[in-house]
Order: C-alpha cells, then structure tokens, then sequence
C-alpha cells in the first residue's frame, strides 16, 4: 500500500511497524502482531537525543548541585557517573544508578524519630539538626566509610505541617549544600541502572517502561562505554502520537479506554490530596502508594482541581522563598504561590492551566494526542458530572499496546546494578 513519507523519525518507526503488520501471520490476534513487530525493530531505530541533551550527573555532585540539574534541564531522572571509575571502564563500572526527583523526595520526607544519638558523629551541625528535629523526618548517621544513611519510621502530622520558612533554612545549610549524591545513595529511591543495548528491541524496551516501571532507559552500544540516547515514557508517547493514522495504529488506537480495562485502578484506590491539606502530606502520599502523581481535589472531596506531581518537590527546593511568610503550607498555598512564581518567571507549566480529563468513552488516540500536546503523565478520568473517577498514565498506555510472553526476559536481569538494600523501584 503507497503512503504519505513519514513527517517526522517517529512516524517513520510508525511505517515499519505497518510493514510488518502487513506480512505478519494471518493466524496471530492483534495484540500478537503487535508484539511480533516491536519485536523486530531494534532499539537503535528510536530517534536519538542529541548529545549535548543526555544530561549526566557526577557521583559528587552535591544535593544542591543535582536539584539545579534536573529542574534547569525539566528532567524527571538522570544517570549518575562515577567520578571514581578509569577512562576505560564499561558502563557498568561507569555509572551507579539513576537518580530521581521521587529519590529527592524520600529523602525529604523520610519520617524517623531525629534524636541526639542518631546526629551525634554526624558533622552536620547543630543548625540542621534542629531542621531535622522540626520536620520529625530524617535521623542521619554516618557510616565508618563516610557514607550518609537515613533510618525512617511511621509519618508524622508535624511533619506535613511544616512552615514555609523551614525549606528555606535547609536549602541554605552546608549539610544540603556540601553532602554528595553519591555519598547517600542508600537514602534515595534509587533506579538500578538498567541499560539497553541499541541491539534490544521495541517489545523489550515498551515492556520495561511499563511492567517493569522503569521511567527512562538508556542505551548503550554493545561494548561501548557511554550513553548513546535516553528512551522515556513521554518519547515513547510522542512516537505513538505520530503514528496516529496508520492502519496498525487506528486499529488499536480508535478502542475505548473501557474496552481495554482502562482505568486500571478503582474509584475508591485513587490515591488523592485534599487542597487544605498540608502539601508535604501530597508528597508522603507519592512516596507510601509509590506513585508518581496524584489530584488535588476540591473542599467536596469529588471534583480535581489540579495534579500535583513528584517533580514539583523542585519548587520546595529551588524557589523556598515564595513560601515564607507561610505558617504552614497547603497544598492550595503550593499551587497558588508556584503558579505565581512562574508567572514572574514567564514559565510555562501544567500548572497554569486547568487539570485536564477525560470519559471512559474516550479512545485511547485522544488520550495519547492530550497526553502528547499538553507534555503530562497522568490524565484524570471523569463522569458526566465532572467528578474524578480514576486516573490513566503513561504507563498504563504503554502496558496496553504489549503484553509479556513467557519466560521473555531470560537472564536479561543478570548483572543489573543492584538497588541499595533500603530501596525499592
């Protein structure tokens, strides 16, 4: 069949999976000829990040130093270089995890008892001790080789309230300013540093940014030592997007979100914050259900009025000045003197504009187009009154358009840096 040249690299990866549509067997269901193509297109074919755009970070470089990073760059995730590693060194020895804002967050918001024996030998100070008695959420200790570890324990009510001056006193502290990301990777939620090589294919790259909940991959070349692209769940949206119109894809795409078990979660599991709730208790949320977002709803407890994601932990930390004058912070209070902030900064965010929705009589081509245009990771699903219902993310798409077949994966996992004992993925 003649087509249209593709408009873009993505569409061009959508014109060989139609290729292969094409002549796969006439016996398989549509979702295993979905699975046969990405099988056969390897990971090298996905349009590549420009060098200069695979942002690293070094193994000491401070808490400071990496927040800066990931929010100048807009990145949820960045791979973290050993400094320490020779020239010659594989990517295995080169790189020691992937450190997140969510990892920021747990770090934030780890709830223990701060007593004087946990600080005691620390060489944090005084002053930060005092923070970290007020926030009742970390007890610091330092290890015989110099490595920082928290302990954490159940939540705390003080916790979540605490004052908007507070961020401002920690992210002026040497403790935040000095203390290396590699130094406490046990205290992060730290993503194993999982690679593909631009040798693996499609199925296995959807499958691991979806079962398997990895955010972003990098890919390396097969004995290479440096990271050649970085493949996320928002690229991998985009290249559906641009796939809109091709036969494989409307086949797929034009079924409702209730045809293909969408939303996955329940009403009553929606894992949501009130607006005159503490903001810090959106982000203990996050880090407890292990989600990356969640609504803010309005006072009637039905209706989103926002989403507040991970990522913004950022405004806690790079812009603690607008919460000042706050005797505590709300989630209202956060959503208020952020969108305010970035008004000032002449920013654009989601924050800006309303929570965007959708029906259950939705396909999943308009949410892919929505998801794609506005640059977000979750959309809310509604009723016909406007009350939420549920949530779909990236993840959830992804885990549609591909299933596992059995035993896959092999000893695929073999040789995957290890997570810290106190972390989870």
């Amino acid at each position: 069949m003649e087509m249209d040249s593709p408009r873009s690299p993505e569409a061009e990866i959508g014109h060989r999976v139609e290729d292969l549509w094409e002549v796969a067997e006439p016996q398989l269901s549509p979702s295993e000829k979905l699975n046969s193509c990405f099988e056969d297109i390897p990971v090298s074919s996905f349009p590549r990040t420009q060098p200069s755009q695979v942002i690293e970070i070094s193994s000491d470089a401070s808490l400071a130093e990496t927040v800066e990073i990931l929010s100048k760059n807009k990145i949820l995730s960045a791979p973290i270089r050993n400094v320490e590693a020779t020239e010659d060194a594989s990517w295995m020895d080169k790189y020691i995890g992937i450190v997140e804002f969510a990892g920021i967050a747990m770090w934030l918001l780890s709830q223990s008892d701060a007593t004087a024996n946990g600080m005691a030998g620390s060489g944090i100070g005084s002053p930060v001790a005092n923070l970290v008695s007020r926030l009742g959420s970390f007890t610091f200790r330092r290890t015989s080789s110099g490595r920082v570890e928290t302990a954490t324990d159940s939540e705390s009510d003080e916790a979540a309230s605490v004052g908007g001056s507070f961020f401002e006193t920690l992210t002026s502290s040497e403790f935040y300013k000095n203390t290396k990301v590699g130094d406490i990777s046990g205290s992060f939620r730290w993503a194993p540093f999982l690679a593909l090589q631009t040798s693996d294919t499609f199925l296995t790259m959807l499958l691991l940014l979806s079962k398997y909940r990895m955010k972003s991959l990098p890919v390396v070349e097969v004995g290479g030592d440096k990271i050649e692209n970085i493949i996320t769940q928002s690229s991998v949206m985009h290249m559906l997007a641009e796939c809109v119109g091709l036969p494989w894809f409307e086949s797929w795409g034009t079924k409702k979100l209730s045809e293909l078990g969408l939303p996955i979660m329940k009403p009553s599991k929606l894992v949501k914050v009130n607006e005159d709730q503490p903001v810090l208790k959106a982000f203990q949320l996050m880090r407890e259900k292990g989600v990356g977002g969640l609504p803010v709803m309005d006072t009637s407890g039905a209706k989103a009025i926002c989403n507040i994601s991970i990522r913004d932990v950022q405004y806690l930390l790079t812009a603690p000045k607008i919460y000042k004058e706050h005797r505590t912070i709300t989630t209202k209070d956060f959503l208020t003197a952020v969108r305010q902030h970035l008004q000032e900064q002449h920013e654009t965010s989601p924050f800006l504009h309303d929570v965007i929705t959708c029906k259950k009589d939705d396909t999943i081509k308009d949410i892919i187009l929505k998801l794609d245009s506005e640059k977000i990771h979750r959309i809310y699903v509604v009723d016909d009154k406007g009350n939420t219902e549920g949530v779909i993310t990236l993840r959830d798409i992804i885990s549609k358009l591909v299933h596992e077949p059995r035993h896959y994966f092999g000893d695929f996992f073999d040789g995957v840096v290890p997570l810290p004992a106190n972390s989870t993925v």
